[in-house]
Formats: structure tokens, C-alpha cells, sequence
């Protein structure tokens, strides 16, 4: 039989069992009340971020701030900010495109483009916005590079309406676009991806069309260059 002693010593003393009556002091219940909180909001953090990432639509071959044409693997990398709606952007794809089609076709070269909506403010239908999104329906019916070429060759002028989206999906429709490309032009599919190419090129400091850029290095805007920026990146 255990000795009074012992008895004693396994009994809790008297204010331990008050405390365990009272529960956790009011320190202890503040500490996890504002742990909980922080924890709440680091994941309510987590979740917009993710949230917001998740609002942007990347097209085919795409990111969420450009669209890219050719080998992964080329050593120099072009990176043009084009507006649809800017007569020089125009100018520059007629002289120089060519060009980069070769070095891009022979891999010397791959092509990064980010359609911006700068000039918005020149059409009453936004429609640098419009067509840039239209641009990323086409990278999806794998017709980006023809459709480019299409919506120069059918630029309309500044301080117009731009081209509705009926002329959008006939351009794309012409290039060889099928499937979803109507819809997805008709519905706007892509505007928060044009946001986010704009934001991004503002970001960057990119503040008018057209920008050029070979490995990261402005380069003039004529096709003399682009050729010479090319050729150094290469040795």
C-alpha cells in the first residue's frame, strides 16, 4: 500500500487544479488569437496571389507578358514592344521583317513580342487593346506570325474607330485561324493578358512602340541593327 507520502506527492497541489479550471491564462489566449490571424492572413495572401495569377490567360507559346516565335535554344533573343495601331511599328515590320523571319527560319534568333495598347486613346474603340488580345487568339490557332502581318497590312488610322471584331476574326479566318478563334476574339478572351503586357512593358521602362532589343540591349530601329546586334550575340 502506498505511504501517505507518496499519496501526496501525486496529488496536484491545490492552485494547480484552480488554474486547470480557469483554463489557459488570458496571455496564452491572445498569443494564439493573433498567431491565428497571421496565419489567416499570410494564406489570404497566398490566395490572391494566386488568384491573380490565375486572371491572366497565357496563350499558346506565351507568357503572361509576351508571345514568343522560334527556337528556345537560339543564342540571340529579339524582343519587339509593338503597338497595332502604330503607323512606325508598321514600318519597321515591312522593312525588317523579312529579316527576322530568316534569322528566326535559320535559328539564330528567336522572337519575343509584347502587343501593347498604348495608343488606345487614338481609337474610340480601343483598339490597340482589341487587336493585341486578338493577336494572342491567333498564337493560339498556331497563326500569330501570319495574322501580325495581316493587321499591318490592314492597320487602320489613328483617331478612327479601328477595325471591328468582325474584320479581326476575317483576318484571322484568312491567316488560317480556326476552331475557337471567333469566339475567343469575340469575347474578349485575352484583355487582362494585354493589361499585363502593358503593365510590364511600362514596368520596364518601355515608354513608346516600337522598342527593340536584342539580349536585353536597345538596338536602332532599322534592319542594319538588328543584323549587326544578332551577329555579336552569336560569337
Amino acid at each position: 500500500m502506498p505511504s501517505g507520502s507518496a499519496s501526496r506527492r501525486n496529488r496536484p497541489a491545490r492552485g494547480s487544479v484552480a488554474a486547470a479550471r480557469r483554463g489557459p491564462s488570458t496571455g496564452i489566449i491572445i498569443a494564439v488569437v493573433v498567431l491565428v490571424l497571421f496565419a489567416g492572413a499570410v494564406g489570404f495572401g497566398i490566395y490572391r496571389t494566386q488568384r491573380g495569377s490565375g486572371d491572366v490567360p497565357v496563350p499558346a507559346g506565351g507568357t503572361s507578358t509576351s508571345l514568343t516565335v522560334g527556337q528556345a535554344s537560339a543564342p540571340a533573343t529579339i524582343d519587339i514592344y509593338l503597338d497595332f495601331q502604330c503607323p512606325v511599328c508598321k514600318q519597321y515590320e515591312t522593312q525588317t521583317g523579312p529579316t527576322i523571319d530568316k534569322l528566326v527560319a535559320a535559328g539564330q534568333a528567336k522572337v519575343v513580342y509584347h502587343p501593347v495598347a498604348f495608343l488606345d486613346r487614338f481609337s474610340s474603340t480601343q483598339y490597340s487593346s482589341r487587336s493585341s488580345a486578338a493577336s494572342a487568339c491567333a498564337a493560339d490557332a498556331k497563326v500569330f506570325p501570319q495574322y501580325l502581318t495581316l493587321l499591318y497590312a490592314n492597320q487602320p488610322p489613328e483617331n478612327g474607330n479601328g477595325l471591328p471584331e468582325s474584320q479581326l476574326v476575317s483576318l484571322g479566318q484568312q491567316a488560317g485561324a480556326g476552331g475557337d478563334f471567333a469566339q475567343c476574339v469575340q469575347d474578349n478572351h485575352y484583355a487582362n493578358w494585354t493589361k499585363s503586357v502593358t503593365d510590364d512593358a511600362s514596368r520596364a521602362g518601355v515608354n513608346g512602340t516600337p522598342t527593340i532589343k536584342v539580349n536585353g540591349t536597345d538596338v536602332g530601329m532599322s534592319t542594319d541593327a538588328l543584323t549587326a546586334a544578332v551577329a555579336a550575340a552569336q560569337r
